[in-house]
């Protein structure tokens, strides 16, 4: 079973930002480049929670469409969904799920 401390040191090492956050007691945030996603410890090692978005302050924005484009959004607050922006998201999943052993 894949440690999740060791799973976190192994994120930091590859250049991910590790943080909590009060907000989400049990998980902890693993950014970069502005995109986040939401991990926290299982018995089978770390398991993200939900799907990954875009830091927008405190909070995590969602990609979904509004009014007919797409826009990360979190409560109220909209934030316009580039390409730069969804691909870094992307990346972001994918080189997190690789590095725990599920890509």
């Amino acid at each position: 079973m894949p440690d999740p401390a060791q799973q976190l040191a192994e994120l930091y090492a590859a250049g991910f930002e590790v943080q909590s956050f009060d907000r989400y007691p049990r998980a902890v945030g693993v950014l970069r480049d502005g995109a986040i996603a939401l991990v926290e410890p299982t018995p089978e090692g770390l398991r993200m929670i939900g799907t990954a978005g875009w830091r927008m302050g405190e909070v995590m924005g969602v990609l979904v469409e509004k009014d007919g484009r797409p826009v990360f959004q979190a409560k109220q607050e909209l934030l316009d969904a580039t390409p730069e922006r969804v691909a870094a998201v992307k990346r972001l999943k994918a080189d997190i799920e690789a590095l725990m052993g599920k890509g």
